[in-house]
């Protein structure tokens, strides 16, 4: 008994089942069923097509490369038949059955993990640059009253910067009031250590203040 592959999926076809095509070039093609049957009509890419095993292995969802697979090539030798030979291949086919299996599940297990982590990365990245929507009422409330102390604070600094300069530029000014006037040509000293202020009249004679 032999076991077919479908053309277009590469699934079993068991004796008796499928659909078989042959060619004018008398190349054989199997078909699992009428609808691998028609996509091989209409000259559709199995590799285009995500059900198909060929989509699968070229988009790395599916193991590729390992011994247990070389087991289901074709052999096309005739052997004699042999009780003890066909007890063993069958025992031996089971074997590398369970071992076939065991890796498959090896690998869709690894593929999901790198597939789950690199979604996790994507999901962090969009909670991190959206984190204040997930903020609840009491944190925004709080968030809100640090933030109009911060802003009073600022206020109240930058209004003590004014009255300070207010306060400078009044007592420069009061200064340049009471400080000597235009026309003064200096400053004497009589005795007493008094200091008077000596200007000059219309004539141009120098006078005491």
């Amino acid at each position: 008994m032999r076991i077919e592959k479908c053309w277009y999926c590469s699934s079993n076809i068991y004796p008796g089942h499928g659909i078989q095509f042959v060619r004018n070039d008398a190349k054989i093609f199997r078909f699992c069923r009428s609808k691998c049957h028609r996509h091989f009509k209409m000259k559709h890419n199995p590799r285009k097509a995500k059900w198909t095993k060929a989509y699968r292995s070229s988009h790395g969802k599916e193991m590729t490369i390992d011994p247990t697979l070389e087991f289901e090539k074709r052999r096309n030798a005739p052997v004699r038949y042999d009780r003890d030979l066909m007890v063993q291949t069958i025992q031996a086919m089971k074997a590398v059955d369970r071992i076939k299996t065991k890796r498959q599940e090896r690998f869709q297990k690894t593929r999901l993990a790198a597939q789950q982590k690199f979604r996790k990365s994507i999901a962090d990245s969009v909670l991190a640059k959206n984190a204040t929507l997930l903020r609840g009422p009491a944190k925004a409330i709080k968030d809100e009253n640090l933030m109009a102390d911060t802003v009073r604070v600022g206020e109240a600094a930058t209004q003590k910067k004014r009255s300070t300069a207010a306060i400078k530029a009044v007592d420069g000014s009061l200064r340049r009031k009471k400080g000597l006037k235009k026309g003064m040509v200096g400053k004497g000293t009589l005795s007493g250590g008094k200091a008077k202020a000596v200007r000059r009249d219309k004539d141009g004679d120098v006078e005491m203040a």
